[in-house]
């Protein structure tokens, strides 16, 4: 059995050669608690890169998609800033294993967070919210994982881009979300779908960070989770989200 710092080296291998690896629970147990803890050590290899961690992600933010995974609660990982990507920094699609791009809000923190909040207190605790494409890369073979493989995995994290930060509004419910790769739509979604309430997955982003011992700082951003199916990034140069009234994200990929 191959212990939690082990699991770690392994997928920080994967990630930085492209070279996916077997499943771990294909051949051993373990449990959520034990993937949180690989993850933090995965991450930790990126941190003595000399990468900061910025952010968390969520996932499993769509009912439709707990019930296809068999479960009943959101998973959450941590952003650093070689995933960060912007106009002068496109994705270099030979560096991914398989990238899949999801359209997302990102919320931006205005004070530390050091509680579980509820929705109803989000609007105090952020400073501004966007449009965001965040590109999902697992480090398994074939893009297959359980629950505990894709939480070991820092939650298939792999880059993200934030389009302009806009006043955060009173409600984010019933905002078009339409992706497109090289100008033409590939995924169309509504804000809904982001656990029904987009301040509702910033609350758990919250309780889970408290759980699993993340935090939550000043300045850091929380993609709040997708709200349609990944698409494949296969020669496309360039994905672009647009939601409304949060302006538009885009990346180009190489």
């Amino acid at each position: 059995m191959t212990t939690i710092s082990e699991k770690a080296a392994i997928l920080h291998h994967s990630a930085r050669t492209q070279q996916p690896t077997a499943q771990f629970s294909t051949t051993e147990q373990y449990d959520l608690e034990s993937a949180y803890k690989v993850q933090h050590k995965l991450v930790g290899h990126r941190v003595n890169e000399g990468h900061k961690i910025v952010g968390v992600k969520m996932g499993f933010t769509s009912h439709a998609k707990m019930k296809q995974m068999g479960v009943k609660d959101m998973i959450i990982g941590q952003l650093t800033t070689d995933m960060q990507l912007d106009a002068n920094t496109p994705l270099i699609t030979s560096k991914c294993c398989h990238p899949r791009a999801e359209p997302e809000i990102a919320f931006r923190l205005s004070k530390d967070i050091g509680r579980v909040l509820k929705a109803q207190e989000i609007l105090e605790h952020i400073d501004g919210v966007a449009s965001a494409i965040e590109v999902i890369d697992s480090r398994y073979e074939n893009f297959k994982f359980s629950l505990e493989d894709v939480v070991a995995d820092n939650c298939s994290s792999c880059a993200f881009v934030v389009g302009p930060w806009c006043e955060v509004p009173l409600g984010l419910n019933g905002l078009d979300m339409i992706m497109c790769f090289n100008n033409t739509v590939e995924a169309r979604g509504s804000s809904n779908a982001i656990l029904d309430n987009p301040f509702e997955a910033m609350a758990a982003a919250t309780r889970l960070a408290n759980q699993h011992g993340i935090g939550l700082k000043k300045g850091m951003i929380v993609l709040a989770g997708a709200s349609t199916a990944a698409s494949f990034i296969k020669e496309t140069t360039e994905v672009s989200l647009e939601v409304d009234g949060l302006g538009k994200a885009a990346f180009t990929a190489l």
